[in-house]
């Protein structure tokens, strides 16, 4: 059942991972077609974002009430319909009311498979299942791009992923039974459902290095997202690349995360996850610079592959860690908060870079990566050492 069950929380993954890259790569053609500034790219990322925030924030008890196997298959409908809705918006003012259902369902079902897979699997087995989310965020440009050079319109790119979603749902809804047995199994085991209903959030942030733990979370979200929406009109803007080969180059990214992770999944077999975090650490660092030394166009697709490589292990390391860093029965409500605070990363940082694009110059890209990363090793060289001290003491 377990291993059943696994193989549909990776296609679970891949149908996650189809519509946050989307927006992205489609932004340069969207932005012409409706006829708005490039900045507004922001706005729809920060709504998606701001639904993820609430329902990632309250997904603990809602979980804890209707079981992970609903939740998901709610979520990715919700989802489903939003992004069918993206492809016939009539306006910009659509989107932002179809980006609100898009958050909401994205947030619940991460937070409930995540912590599934931490408090279930192997860490093998988290950067796996990234990497599917992976696979589909790189599907996602590739579909989108594919429409735009044979001249058809962004809008097809959304009916097609929304189609491949609602296949998904039907998937979800015939193996609801396998998850109430695997719900049925964990509440038999051990009481995590009621120790995290007991504690209060607020208190949650009382503990030991909670709170670099959530600003890491914070800045890596910031970090990915910002590169994810901004790469492709980095390119079209201050580089003068069209927007159907920025399209292709963004996807660069995201397979660097797809291939990165699925080669974590076998590194974790011998590096521990603050290894794997340094490690990627390290990646970011050298294709963020590749960004700002002056040696053509050339190294844009590589910079972004090494960005999307660094980025790989970073998230599911942080996220596999999380039962070992504040213990099983409190993750399912902190593995919310944690990722609530990724969230807020993704909903203030790429805004406030759509700021800087519209009154300064989108020149600042590389470096605005560059702050962020140096604030994610802070954070996270600060959370291992706050969490070392605790479980000493």
């Amino acid at each position: 059942m377990m291993t059943l069950l696994l193989i549909i929380i990776y296609l679970s993954f891949i149908g996650l991972g189809l519509p946050d890259s989307l927006l992205g790569s489609a932004w340069p053609a969207m932005q012409s077609d409706l006829a708005v500034p490039v900045s507004y790219a922001g706005i729809v990322s920060m709504i998606i974002a701001g639904g993820t925030i609430v329902s990632s924030f309250y997904s603990e008890p809602v979980i804890r009430k209707w079981g992970t196997g609903r939740v998901t298959a709610v979520s990715v409908l919700m989802t489903a319909v939003a992004l069918l809705g993206f492809g016939i918006a009539p306006s910009f003012i659509w989107l932002c009311v179809l980006a609100i259902p898009l958050g909401l369902g994205a947030g619940s079902v991460d937070a409930a498979l995540n912590n599934f897979v931490a408090l279930n699997y192997k860490a093998k087995h988290m950067n796996w299942l990234h990497s599917f989310w992976g696979i589909g965020a790189t599907a996602g440009p590739a579909i989108m791009s594919m429409y735009l050079i044979s001249d058809s319109s962004w809008n097809m790119g959304y009916l097609t992923i929304g189609f491949i979603q609602i296949s998904l749902v039907v998937i979800l809804i015939l193996t609801l039974p396998l998850w109430r047995k695997a719900d049925a199994a964990m509440k038999a085991g051990e009481e995590v459902s009621a120790a995290s209903a007991l504690i209060k959030r607020s208190d949650l942030l009382k503990i030991k290095g909670m709170k670099p733990a959530l600003i890491a979370f914070f800045a890596y979200c910031a970090l990915e997202a910002t590169t994810g929406l901004w790469g492709s009109s980095f390119l079209v803007i201050h580089r003068g690349i069209s927007a159907e080969t920025a399209a292709q180059w963004i996807s660069f990214f995201y397979l660097g995360i797809t291939l990165g992770r699925l080669a974590s999944g076998f590194m974790s077999t011998k590096f521990d996850n603050v290894t794997m975090i340094r490690l990627g650490l390290g990646g970011i660092a050298v294709g963020v610079l590749l960004f700002v030394l002056p040696l053509g166009d050339f190294v844009y697709p590589i910079g972004l592959w090494l960005i999307g490589l660094g980025c790989a292990p970073i998230y599911p390391s942080m996220l596999h860690q999380t039962p070992h860093n504040f213990g099983k029965e409190l993750s399912q409500s902190i593995m919310g908060v944690q990722m609530a605070s990724a969230y807020v990363g993704t909903i203030l940082m790429p805004p406030l870079f759509g700021l800087i694009v519209q009154h300064v110059n989108i020149a600042w890209f590389p470096y605005f990566l560059l702050a962020i990363l140096l604030l994610l090793i802070y954070m996270s060289e600060k959370t291992n050492r706050a969490v070392a001290g605790r479980q000493a003491g």
